[in-house]
C-alpha cells in the first residue's frame, strides 16, 4: 500500500518502495496524480487536473527522453497545491529549444513553466530533482 500524501489524503501516488520508481511511465504517473486528485475531490475533467496531468506528463516524459531515466517521482496535496517531484540522471537543467520546422519537440519545458505557479531545480551529484507546484483553487 502506499504511504499518506503529507496532507493525510491515503496513496501519495508514490511507486511502492519510495523514491525509486521500478517502471514508472508517463501513463503510470498520470493514473497516480488522478487517484489523488480524485481522492482530494478535485474532478479529473477539470482544467486544474488536465494541467496537472500535463505538467506530469511532460517531466516524467523529459526525464526519460532527455535525462537519462526516472530516478524519483513524488506527489502530494498540501495546502490547496499538488507538489509533484521528479528526478532523472542528467545534471543539465531543462532549457526551451526553439521551435523550427522539421524538428519535433520544444514544446513541454515552456508549458510546465506556464502551468506551474513554482518550480525548483535541485541538484544532485548524480542527476537532479525538479519540484512543481500547481495550485488546485
Amino acid at each position: 500500500m502506499n504511504p499518506p500524501a503529507a496532507d493525510g489524503t491515503p496513496g501519495s501516488g508514490r511507486p511502492e518502495g519510495g523514491d525509486q520508481p521500478g517502471a514508472v511511465t508517463p501513463a503510470a504517473a498520470r493514473r497516480s496524480v488522478a487517484e489523488l486528485l480524485e481522492r482530494a475531490g478535485i474532478s479529473v475533467d477539470s482544467v486544474i487536473a488536465a494541467d496537472a496531468l500535463m505538467v506530469t506528463t511532460e517531466l516524467v516524459t523529459n526525464a526519460l527522453r532527455h535525462g537519462g531515466g526516472l530516478t524519483v517521482f513524488r506527489v502530494a496535496i498540501t495546502e490547496g497545491a499538488l507538489h509533484l517531484s521528479v528526478g532523472d540522471a542528467s545534471s543539465r537543467t531543462p532549457v526551451a529549444h526553439p521551435r523550427t520546422r522539421g524538428r519535433p519537440g520544444g514544446y513541454g519545458w515552456p508549458l510546465i513553466q506556464q502551468l506551474a505557479e513554482h518550480i525548483a531545480i535541485t541538484p544532485l551529484p548524480d542527476g537532479k530533482i525538479i519540484n512543481a507546484v500547481l495550485r488546485l483553487a
